[in-house]
């Protein structure tokens, strides 16, 4: 409390004390006289004002005020000891006005989800990166065969992709140069499918390809622009940076929301990473442009494959959350010329 030593004696306030060594309680009376807060009743004391801690204001609780000595008076009367502290010259730090002003509430509250936005914007995936990055690749391989195991059960089932086909394609893509030093530790694998042509990289280090995809690209060439796209993709981690990010986002919705529904839950993450999805494909795609240049492969070829890709009728998984096809394609030649 802040005492004020020219305002007049405010009128004496029910209270109850509790001396802090005992559960006894004590019926008194807090007033102030002269800079002193004086009790009286079952218990007389005093204290100077300046020595006594107030509890923050509220609508409902009950008040507190707390001796250096660990006793404390408990006051219900809300209206008549706001009184008094305003006649002893008394405020609430900025803070506690803020949160009884319903203009503060909404800045406050603007503020908070601005912060949220740039964090998650900025700071989030610079932290997922970094974890991604850090991550030992048995825990990335662990992580992306559970994934794999999970899919084989539900999505896919065995290729019907011959096997020498298979072995084909493996050794067309083993004999490129990748940009930069080195090429990602990886493994093409085959897959038919319930959902249609697809292709993705898991952070195991697994590239899998469905049997639709490859029926449906035109020519060899644009198999590998696939699979350059995928690389590119373990190349930078982005599976585990999203990982990483929706988990946080997951995370923090819980504990902003409390013990809510699992939907309820998970639809933030899946909101917002929505945007960073689109974000990494182009990376991807400008690393799949690098490696075909690098080949002397024509850029025609990956622009095909979102040619054909866009013409499926409802779509495909693939594009789901990615760039539009025809965005895609245009970016595409306009590399190339």
């Amino acid at each position: 409390m802040t005492p004020d030593h020219h305002a007049p004696d405010a009128a004496p306030v029910p209270a109850r004390y509790f001396d802090g060594q005992t559960s006894r309680l004590y019926h008194v009376t807090l007033s102030v006289r002269d800079g002193q807060a004086v009790l009286a009743g079952d218990i007389e004391r005093s204290c100077p004002l300046g020595e006594l801690h107030v509890s923050e204001r509220s609508s409902h609780a009950v008040r507190k005020v707390s001796f250096a000595d660990g006793a404390y008076l408990e006051i219900a009367d809300q209206a008549a000891f706001n009184s008094l502290l305003h006649d002893t010259g008394h405020r609430d730090g900025w803070v506690v006005r803020l949160q009884q002003s319903w203009r503060g509430a909404l800045l406050a509250t603007a503020a908070t989800i601005v912060a949220l936005w740039l964090s998650y914007q900025y700071l989030l995936p610079l932290a997922a990166k970094g974890v991604a990055y850090a991550l030992p690749q048995s825990v990335e391989r662990q992580l992306g065969q559970g994934v794999l195991d999970m899919l084989d059960r539900h999505v896919f089932a065995p290729s019907k992709l011959d096997g020498a086909r298979q072995q084909a394609l493996r050794a067309q893509f083993a004999r490129l140069a990748t940009p930069g030093d080195s090429m990602p530790e990886h493994r093409i694998v085959f897959r038919k499918s319930k959902i249609g042509p697809n292709a993705f990289a898991l952070p195991s280090g697994d590239i899998v390809l469905t049997d639709e995809m490859v029926e449906l690209l035109p020519d060899d060439e644009a198999i590998m622009g696939v699979l350059a796209h995928e690389l590119g993709h373990l190349q930078q981690r982005h599976l585990t940076r999203r990982i990483i990010q929706t988990s946080a986002v997951g995370a923090g919705a819980a504990l902003l929301f409390g013990d809510v529904s699992t939907v309820v839950a998970t639809l933030p993450p899946l909101l917002l990473d929505l945007k960073y999805s689109r974000d990494v494909e182009r990376d991807a795609d400008d690393y799949a442009i690098a490696m075909l240049r690098q080949n002397g492969i024509p850029l025609e070829h990956l622009a095909q494959v979102f040619v054909a890709l866009g013409k499926l009728d409802g779509g495909t998984p693939y594009l789901s959350s990615h760039p539009a096809s025809a965005e895609r394609v245009e970016r595409i030649r306009a590399a190339q010329r």
